[in-house]
């Protein structure tokens, strides 16, 4: 295979998706100079990962910073640059100062990418006038997604998209690569927290990330916490959801979860019992 990355691929990978990796590395090898608009999702991990072992320090990895980015979520964003070795910075964003940001309408992620690609824009203009890439897959394409179009506006890449690349595919190569976080859950920011038109601000984002850190202390891994009015809406894996309801509805933890809740401000706390279903706030949104 011609472009193979010079990570080692500790995996057999089936034909199309080897064809994706070739496509997607020869796409990296064609730039003099990039730069990664890196969460440390496991999308755009593994963009910055392959482009800093195509190009080395030719490739910056930078993570947008502000209230929506769960505390733990940057601190593994810096954990697993350091573990590939990327050049990594940290940029702080005033998407909160936008009030197309915190009046939370429908294209909010519009708002929130505008604020971040303008203030990647220079940064790459000034290292040699590097390309900005992000992690958009395929699958993205299909989703609502108001953020793709202010990267588009601003001349982003989407290396991935481009080779066809879909989530499980992000999954499949990143394992091969010996990645570790290759099945870490998706964690959109904390703002998707909040039902569109319900206002976005610093002290209610950092509500919701207390409330969930609470739950990921005591060994919920993979959760939201709603924010809907006053009411903190727990949605938890449906394939956990017995554990939960007899931990947190039936057992020991309810009144402690009940009093940690009040203390942040909630007034109410609910269980969802549909389980967590990713973008589930989009079923607000006008049927196209």
């Amino acid at each position: 295979m011609t472009g193979r990355p010079r990570l080692t691929l500790l995996d057999a990978l089936p034909a199309p998706l080897e064809r994706g990796l070739e496509a997607l590395c020869g796409r990296l090898d064609g730039f003099a100079r990039v730069v990664v608009a890196y969460s440390g999702g496991v999308d755009s991990a593994l963009v910055a990962a392959l482009a800093a072992d195509r190009l080395g320090a030719r490739a910056l990895a930078i993570t947008g910073v502000s209230p929506a980015l769960a505390p733990h979520l940057r601190r593994e964003a810096s954990d697993q640059a350091r573990w590939l070795g990327l050049r990594h910075r940290e940029l702080a964003t005033a998407e909160l100062a936008d009030p197309a940001y915190t009046s939370n309408p429908e294209d909010r992620c519009y708002a929130c990418k505008r604020e971040l690609h303008r203030l990647l824009a220079p940064i790459a203009a000034a290292a040699e006038g590097a390309q900005v890439l992000d992690g958009v897959n395929r699958d993205d394409l299909g989703d609502h997604r108001p953020g793709i179009r202010a990267a588009r506006e601003f001349g982003v890449l989407s290396p991935l998209a481009e080779a066809g690349i879909d989530k499980a595919g992000v999954r499949q190569l990143s394992r091969a690569l010996g990645l570790p976080w290759w099945d870490k859950p998706a964690q959109p920011c904390l703002a998707s927290r909040f039902p569109y038109g319900e206002p976005i601000s610093a002290p209610r984002l950092a509500r919701v990330a207390a409330a969930e850190d609470w739950l990921r202390q005591r060994g919920f891994a993979e959760l939201r916490v709603r924010s809907q009015g006053e009411t903190a809406r727990i949605e938890i894996p449906a394939a956990v959801l017995p554990e939960a309801l007899e931990r947190l509805a039936l057992g020991a933890l309810r009144p402690d979860l009940v009093a940690s809740f009040r203390g942040l401000g909630f007034t109410a706390v609910a269980l969802d019992l549909e389980g967590l279903v990713s973008g589930k706030l989009n079923r607000e949104l006008p049927v196209a």
